[in-house]
């Protein structure tokens, strides 16, 4: 089964909702945002058909990816060798995207693999040390479009080359992974939970309307969202160190806390996705802040 959905969101934006299964209902959907001659992110390459007509219908020019993961980059390689459309992206995703990088069965089957490509990185983002914890820079780049202005900042947690994008005369912000939902039942084994509480509070001091967020965009309310979120990820690592710090086991944190696991996804994802993984995180980041 395939799901292409076109969506407006006001200012001539347009979002296409992507998804594909071998049978039934896709597991997870993505979208990919369009306007002018603009392409915010990619989608799966399993859905390469679809976006390459999309592409061609709005003569996409340029591309701005979000971070590497395969479903906002998997058909970068596509648009740029049949529209010659130049990508643009951190500094971090462009190492990542230049050769092949592994992914687990379920990613592959869920978005497809990304097929390297050159990535041309954002002017003074410069170089990049991969273990950075926190957000490096915030470019101030006139990258100027037909929304006016179009400023990234750096944003990781849920990827260490994670960037999201802000028209400030709009008030519209193209979130990528960032927000996802107030609430988040799993976290990915690489995330890190205090840099993504960081990096809320970076785009929460922006003042827009609309998130356009990569899986559950919110045309109203988007500061909302933001700040819902950011007090339940605040919530949630200020109670795992708290246990933390009484000589607890992760395992024993979850089950004091109450966290529920979704044992389903997380067996299916090979335990690269779970609650667990969130409580790693929020100790990983904690040690190494007092270190």
């Amino acid at each position: 089964m395939q799901i292409c959905k076109s969506h407006t969101f006001g200012h001539g934006i347009r979002g296409f909702k992507l998804g594909w299964s071998l049978a039934g209902p896709p597991l997870m959907t993505v979208y990919c945002y369009l306007f002018d001659q603009i392409m915010i992110d990619t989608g799966q390459s399993h859905m390469e058909r679809q976006v390459l007509a999309i592409a061609q219908e709005h003569q996409v020019g340029q591309v701005f990816l979000t971070h590497h993961h395969e479903d906002h980059s998997g058909n970068g390689a596509m648009i740029q060798t049949h529209l010659g459309a130049e990508v643009f992206g951190h500094s971090l995703t462009r190492e990542k995207l230049k050769k092949p990088y592994k992914i687990l069965p379920y990613q592959k089957y869920i978005w497809g693999r990304t097929t390297p490509f050159a990535v041309t990185p954002f002017p003074g983002s410069g170089k990049t040390d991969s273990d950075s914890l926190e957000p490096d820079f915030t470019t101030s780049v006139a990258m100027e479009t037909s929304l006016g202005k179009m400023t990234a900042l750096h944003t990781p947690g849920h990827a260490k080359d994670h960037v999201v994008y802000f028209l400030p005369e709009k008030g519209v912000v193209f979130s990528g992974d960032l927000y996802l939902g107030d609430h988040i039942r799993y976290f990915r084994a690489d995330e890190d939970l205090g840099a993504q509480i960081f990096s809320l509070k970076k785009v929460l001091a922006l003042d827009f309307e609309t998130l356009l967020c990569s899986h559950n965009p919110r045309q109203t309310r988007g500061r909302k969202h933001i700040k819902n979120k950011l007090n339940f990820l605040e919530n949630l690592y200020g109670n795992i160190i708290l246990v933390w710090k009484t000589g607890v086991t992760p395992k024993e944190i979850l089950r004091n806390l109450k966290l529920k696991e979704d044992y389903l996804t997380k067996y299916l994802c090979f335990g690269n996705v779970s609650m667990l993984n969130g409580v790693k995180s929020a100790i990983r980041h904690h040690e190494h802040d007092q270190n």
